[in-house]
């Protein structure tokens, strides 16, 4: 069974994680993914986060699937090298600031006179116009921006922002979609085109209508800790030993087998009730009565209490628990990966399954330019060039 994207070729010149993750996910099935970094300034994203000796372990995710290379694209030898790439590619993954490429020669439409099928994706933090075109972005900025921090947080506590990638997590998904909707769009016209990625808009588009809610209402979404204006109980709750679980009950059947396991059958006689907006205006009444349950328990016990009631419960897992999740286990969610310093590194596993075209991690995160004179001598780079190259600093 091949990958899906066996035969496509990817060019990646991006820092830290919008473009890096997308290109991952585009090497997770099949993709060639050529990781082009700086010869002094490698991508960042090798020294976040913990570490093990010396080796930066967010890397050995990011980096997963990729040969990676070294080259100065703002000389002119290393945007040669850059026109060779990508006259034999698909898809270049670029986040510089916009007009930098164009300030290197090596543009979208200087890159399309090498290779007029090839895909440019551009990702930066505000797009390539507009009057913030040029400032720095980064995610930290999209998830304030976007409105994700305004509604995340407890209602009398400041907006929140995420512990985790999230703005790029969810640009590169976007990223890899539009990506591959511009390759089946070359299968028809030969061309290829420019992507133009804001790390601003994906997540706010999956934030809900918030402003169709504003335009017709006047409706700003406010901050309301884990509760929801469109159902009751939603939250998460303290069990007997310390740990936590979250309950949802989005449809009616589900609150009233959550009442009725708590003890409150009462409840679902109130005429409030039978609306998911009614049970959120008594929401205090409603956690108080799950709460008060939960707490005179082990979580085990709430989660085997709540199974057998055919009601909606989940234990709140840090990574410990996911690794020993018999669930997580039989999906192969975590998997050990071939990693030349330490022999194998588990990460997570490609986020779906496929039967025919099934995607994998051939190996993680590789050395800064392991793969530079491999790659240049498939390009027709004789010994004595790449000498050249190295001794210029262009590699």
């Amino acid at each position: 069974m091949n990958p899906a994207l066996n035969g496509v070729r990817v060019i990646e010149t991006a820092t830290l994680f919008a473009g890096p993750l997308a290109a991952a996910f585009l090497g997770d099935f099949g993709a060639d993914v050529v990781k082009v970094e700086h010869p002094t300034k490698p991508d960042p994203s090798r020294g976040h986060g913990p570490a093990k000796d010396g080796q930066g372990l967010w890397w050995k995710v990011l980096g997963r699937n990729k040969r990676t290379v070294t080259l100065d694209l703002s000389s002119p030898l290393g945007a040669a090298v850059l026109k060779r790439l990508v006259a034999g590619a698909d898809v270049l993954v670029e986040n510089f600031r916009p007009g930098t490429l164009e300030r290197w020669g090596i543009g979208p439409e200087v890159l399309h006179e090498a290779n007029p099928g090839l895909v440019v994706a551009r990702i930066s933090g505000f797009g390539q116009i507009g009057p913030y075109a040029r400032r720095p972005g980064f995610g930290t900025l999209a998830e304030a921006m976007s409105g994700f921090a305004a509604a995340t947080g407890e209602p009398d506590g400041p907006p929140t922002l995420p512990p985790f990638g999230l703005a790029d997590s969810v640009t590169a998904l976007a990223t890899a979609y539009a990506v591959m909707l511009a390759l089946h769009a070359r299968q028809r016209t030969g061309a290829g085109q420019v992507i133009d990625l804001a790390i601003i808009e994906p997540i706010m588009a999956m934030l809900g209508p918030q402003i169709t809610w504003y335009d017709q209402l006047g409706y700003v979404q406010p901050r309301r800790g884990n509760r929801s204006d469109n159902n009751a109980p939603r939250n998460t709750y303290r069990c007997a030993d310390g740990r936590w679980v979250a309950v949802s009950t989005s449809a009616l059947s589900i609150a009233e087998r959550v009442v009725r396991l708590v003890g409150r059958p009462d409840l679902v006689e109130q005429p409030w009730f039978a609306t998911g907006s009614g049970r959120a205006a008594h929401a205090d009444e409603l956690d108080s009565a799950v709460a008060a349950w939960v707490a005179a328990r082990d979580r085990d016990e709430v989660v085997a209490a709540f199974e057998a009631a055919q009601a909606a419960v989940a234990p709140v897992y840090d990574v410990r628990d996911i690794l020993a999740d018999p669930q997580y286990t039989a999906l192969g969610t975590a998997v050990p990966v071939p990693d030349g310093d330490f022999g194998t590194v588990r990460m997570q596993n490609v986020p779906f399954r496929m039967s025919a075209t099934p995607g994998a991690i051939r190996h993680a995160g590789r050395a800064h330019g392991h793969d530079t004179v491999d790659v240049l001598r498939s390009l027709g780079y004789t010994a004595e060039e790449i000498e050249g190259l190295r001794e210029g600093g262009v590699i």
